[in-house]
């Protein structure tokens, strides 16, 4: 029966131009050697129900551009220098003149598709119909209408009788309104209405400013596109919130070494962001070194780069403390010159060594794609961020709170001079202190060279957003470095689509200057006798 159907669909397919030229055909390979398209469509539908193995080649060859026709109208698959007979399939020697392959424009490229989809609609393997269905979801032609009816009529697997749904309500609302096709056109928008979605609500928005369409059939369809509308917003904002997160994870990742920084030593380092981008790079020097010796890591490249840019990032951190920051302690305004000149050095030092563009670090196969979550397109790269900024988060809590290094930095922070009369050695703790802070900026660089162009110029994307950060927080709490980087990165990416980019960076400025001048220590605020006074 589904052999019967099919056959029957098939000759309906190209129905529009293969009558004109039904005469002029021997038989169900002639047309594909005429000049005329409407030949060939036709051909294409009587090889389809054909059946035959050999109709089955010629039609394959035909997609991949191997079928040639000679100048007495014989046909040829042709591999290289060997020819066969398309029609009986032996081997035969290629002509050496009036050889010339079977010209496809898009008419007959659809016609192609139309045979495939058909066949695999009577594929035993449900992924297969369910690819069908989507396809003719897409296309929604009226000459797989019949094929659509009988598939759902022997279909049994739920999956694939709801993609088989979806196909025959688009299609039906596809065509122009027929009489008596009332209550059909109906339940298709609402089922359309259900499925939801740009396709759908294209389709539906048609039939809503259809004149011709009946007035309870155009109510209903413009009812759909506001409700499909509302849905589409909700899942936009949602969309931006997770855009946000990953965003905010990123400066999470930088902001944490800033706050270890500038709570402990009191430095605003400018050449933060100059951190960040040197983890960048030494993730594409990682990944290509990797490529050149052990090309079987390669797909761990990334995994080895974290290490690498912690320990390259933290060690350069510790040399810039004693050769530099130390002789500037007690001195602000000083130290903030020193260091956005280190940060114009360290930029032009990459550029002479990498040159002024982008380079590109490739993403791993293993973190390419994304996960469908209702209408989320999370993407994977994002979500491994959002994951490693919260291990890196629990690694640095476990640090600070779990060994000698943390208590003396935390000793430090609250009050230097008592912990220095304790027998804490504050310059030590201040130069490690300041190669954390840097390794941690060097992960930030690891993490955004996953989802932005690595260049010299990478540092200054992210730099005062992670000073806001650390401000709106509470210098030196983790916690609300933790809280303000979700809050900025979120707000900002959920405002951008409906004031832009500029204006919300605007507003996210103006607010956090609100909230400063109300609560100048941010929102968790450290607690000391040293910090108090």
């Amino acid at each position: 029966m589904r052999k019967l159907g099919l056959a029957c669909l098939l000759a309906a397919l190209c129905m529009g131009g293969g009558l004109g030229g039904a005469s002029a055909r021997a038989d169900d390979f002639s047309g594909l050697a005429s000049p005329q398209f409407d030949d060939v469509s036709a051909s294409i539908t009587a090889l389809a129900a054909n059946g035959s193995a050999q109709a089955d080649a010629a039609l394959q060859a035909l997609e991949t551009h191997h079928l040639f026709s000679g100048a007495d109208g014989a046909l040829f698959i042709r591999a290289g220098e060997v020819c066969q007979n398309a029609r009986t399939g032996e081997a035969t020697t290629c002509p050496e003149e009036g050889l010339k392959p079977v010209r496809v424009n898009n008419r007959i490229r659809k016609a192609l598709a139309g045979v495939q989809a058909v066949r695999e609609l009577s594929a035993q393997q449900p992924a297969e119909r369910i690819k069908a269905a989507e396809t003719f979801y897409a296309r929604h032609d009226a000459a797989f209408l019949p094929a659509l009816d009988r598939a759902l009529s022997s279909e049994k697997i739920p999956a694939v009788r709801e993609k088989l749904m979806q196909a025959h309500a688009a299609t039906v609302l596809a065509q122009p309104p027929a009489e008596g096709a009332q209550a059909a056109r109906l339940k298709a928008v609402g089922f359309l209405a259900d499925v939801g979605g740009l396709e759908a609500r294209g389709l539906l928005a048609g039939v809503a400013a259809n004149v011709g369409e009946a007035p309870e059939v155009r109510h209903a369809a413009q009812s759909a596109v506001s409700r499909i509308d509302w849905h589409l917003r909700i899942w936009s904002v949602l969309q931006n919130a997770f855009y946000g997160l990953s965003y905010g994870s990123v400066l999470l990742l930088a902001a944490t070494g800033l706050a270890i920084t500038f709570g402990v030593m009191g430095v605003i380092n400018m050449a933060h962001g100059e951190m960040m981008m040197i983890g960048a790079y030494v993730t594409w020097l990682v990944q290509q070194g990797i490529q050149m010796t052990v090309p079987a890591l390669e797909p761990f490249a990334l995994l080895i780069a974290i290490p690498a840019a912690f320990v390259v990032c933290g060690g350069l951190g510790v040399v810039i403390e004693r050769c530099l920051i130390r002789f500037l302690y007690g001195r602000p305004l000083e130290t903030l010159l020193a260091t956005w000149g280190l940060s114009l050095v360290l930029q032009q030092v990459t550029r002479s060594l990498f040159g002024p563009t982008n380079i590109a670090v490739q993403t791993p196969a293993w973190l390419s794609g994304s996960l469908a979550l209702g209408g989320l397109d999370i993407t994977l790269n994002r979500l491994a961020i959002l994951v490693f900024a919260g291990l890196v988060l629990g690694g640095l809590m476990l640090v600070l709170r779990r060994t000698p290094l943390g208590l003396q930095m935390r000793a430090v922070t609250q009050n230097r001079r008592m912990a220095a009369l304790m027998g804490i050695r504050t310059p030590k703790v201040d130069a490690l202190a300041f190669g954390l802070g840097a390794g941690l900026a060097g992960l930030a660089g690891v993490a955004v060279s996953q989802i932005d162009n690595v260049s010299p110029n990478l540092g200054q994307s992210y730099i005062i957003d992670s000073f806001m950060v650390v401000v709106f927080g509470g210098v030196g709490n983790l916690w609300g470095t933790l809280a303000a980087a979700m809050a900025l990165g979120m707000g900002g990416k959920v405002l951008e689509p409906t004031i832009g980019a500029v204006s919300a960076k605007i507003a996210i400025l103006v607010l956090v200057i609100a909230y400063i001048q109300r609560h100048p220590r941010g929102m968790f605020p450290v607690r000391g006798r040293g910090i108090e006074s």
